[in-house]
């Protein structure tokens, strides 16, 4: 077992949660290195995003920042389009074009800084509503939870903080994993010592990376790293998709 590969998950694991995310588009940037196809990828994705999402979930929870209020309007909309998305057979190529745009717009939420800013303005409900269809029908065919999406959308909009993003992000990508995952149950059926091996270390790198973000920190230089490895694969996926 590529030893590599179990720690890259461990620090994926370890850095999205610690914003709150699941880490989907770090696992899919990580298989699509090393070469996996995609009908192991998108599966793969969302199992270890189910799990990393609700740790990250419940620990910024613990320390009040999730808003009901704000995750319904989008969830309600989002959980039935993922399950949509995520049933739909895709072309290699498309597929790879699809998760380098993915990716690329990951990149770009990590590398901006957003600051903490006053919240001045109540959330849209229709308008929230929409943006769960899209943000759930692409989450859905990609295999990711849909907080590279959301997380930006609340900040810019100044429908939420950063730590109420977090936590609502956390939800909101749970929901939209356990949506996708259940048009590929059979694939839970046929988890190998591979699988339970990557689970084992993205939950060690959760409980660590949830803790620090919902407590301590944000560690901004080692997201930028992040982003720009997600850059980069983004880039090769969308300029190279058949190499």
């Amino acid at each position: 077992m590529d030893l590599f590969f179990l720690l890259a998950i461990f620090i994926i694991a370890f850095f999205y949660s610690s914003v709150g995310h699941g880490g989907a588009t770090g696992y899919l940037a990580l298989m699509a290195v090393y070469g996996f196809l995609p009908e192991v990828m998108r599966p793969s994705a969302l199992v270890l995003n189910l799990l990393v999402s609700m740790i990250a979930f419940l620990h910024y929870y613990s320390k009040g920042y999730f808003r009901l209020k704000i995750l319904l309007p989008f969830a309600i909309t989002s959980f039935p389009m993922a399950f949509l998305g995520s049933g739909l057979q895709i072309n290699p190529l498309v597929y790879k074009i699809l998760l380098g745009i993915a990716l690329l717009f990951a990149a770009t939420r990590l590398l901006v800084r957003f600051h903490e800013e006053p919240v001045a303005k109540p959330v849209r409900v229709f308008e929230a509503a929409g943006w769960g269809v899209l943000i759930g029908f692409l989450s859905g065919i990609i295999g990711i939870g849909g907080g590279v999406f959301l997380s930006p959308l609340l900040l810019i909009r100044r429908w939420a903080g950063i730590k109420e993003t977090a936590a609502i992000s956390a939800a909101f990508i749970f929901l939209n994993s356990l949506s996708g995952s259940l048009a590929i149950l059979p694939f839970f059926a046929n988890l190998t010592v591979q699988h339970y091996a990557w689970i084992g270390m993205a939950f060690l790198g959760a409980m660590g990376g949830a803790w620090s973000g919902s407590r301590k920190f944000t560690p901004v230089a080692l997201k930028y790293t992040l982003s720009v490895i997600l850059l980069i694969v983004s880039l090769k996926l969308i300029a190279f998709p058949n190499g």
